[in-house]
């Protein structure tokens, strides 16, 4: 069930006529994280939404879940949404596409979904503490700064990771990247993606060159899966010098560019 706060911003977003774009934070990070993307967008003519997961006691939210969550917030919408997601959240962007449920998605450094398998093998590199904490997938899982440090900060300067660390990171819950990593290894684990839909709309791969979480071959897997859609266009593009952190840090603003751009070639809010 969407929150108050994300009711009251359906209900915006109806009222103005635009097309909505939906933004999906990834784990350990907040939805803040897209305040100055949804400026962006807002000043581009669309209407822009920054959901937050659910609250589910204990955090063990599976990313099935999550997506029936988001599911429920789009289906409050007049116009069918673009959708832009990180990490996790590009995954999620991904589902939702497959049922139908975006104009256009951009997953951007986003987690594997079942049967995205890259060759070889390279799976999401999960923080450690959430991989080998059993109980991980049953409540939520902080990140230490050394751990943010290395899976999404790595590709900037040590201030400005300080600073990504104090003014972003959150605790997650655990079940999600669990059943991400889980799905780089078994083709029958994770969450399911309808990547041939007929209703998928076109769809845009971020990667960040430098991604120590999601590497181009983990992207690049579900490219290939995602570019068997007949019915609609499918791109995917690396951002040089980027790591995982590419939608909040400095370099923050190429990466909604490219975002919007794709988006305004096949929607017209």
């Amino acid at each position: 069930m969407p929150s108050t706060f994300d009711l009251a911003r359906i209900r915006q977003a109806n009222a103005t006529g635009r097309v909505p774009v939906v933004f999906i934070h990834g784990l350990w990070l907040l939805p803040t994280s897209w305040e100055r993307w949804a400026r962006v967008f807002d000043e581009a003519g669309f209407a822009p939404i920054t959901p937050d997961w659910p609250v589910m006691p204990p955090a063990g939210a599976t990313a099935g879940e999550v997506a029936d969550h988001f599911a429920d917030l789009i289906g409050g919408l007049e116009r069918r949404p673009a959708v832009v997601g990180h990490s996790t959240g590009g995954l999620l962007t991904q589902v939702l596409a497959g049922r139908g449920m975006a104009c256009a998605g951009v997953a951007i450094g986003p987690a594997p979904f079942r049967g995205a398998l890259p060759l070889p093998i390279s799976p999401p590199r999960v923080p450690a503490r959430a991989s080998a904490d059993p109980a991980a997938g049953r409540g939520a899982v902080p990140l230490t700064y050394d751990q943010f440090r290395h899976s999404f900060a790595n590709a900037v300067g040590e201030e400005e990771a300080e600073w990504l660390y104090e003014t972003f990171a959150v605790p997650a819950p655990g079940a999600p990247p669990l059943q991400a990593s889980a799905a780089a290894f078994d083709p029958w684990s994770g969450p399911e993606v309808d990547s041939t839909a007929e209703d998928r709309g076109p769809l845009l791969l971020i990667s960040g060159e430098m991604d120590a979480t999601v590497p181009w071959t983990v992207v690049h897997a579900s490219y290939r899966n995602q570019v068997r859609n007949a019915h609609h266009l499918t791109e995917i593009i690396e951002m040089p010098g980027r790591g995982h952190s590419l939608t909040v840090d400095s370099g923050w603003r190429e990466v909604c560019g490219t975002a919007l751009t794709f988006i305004q070639r096949f929607v017209d809010p």
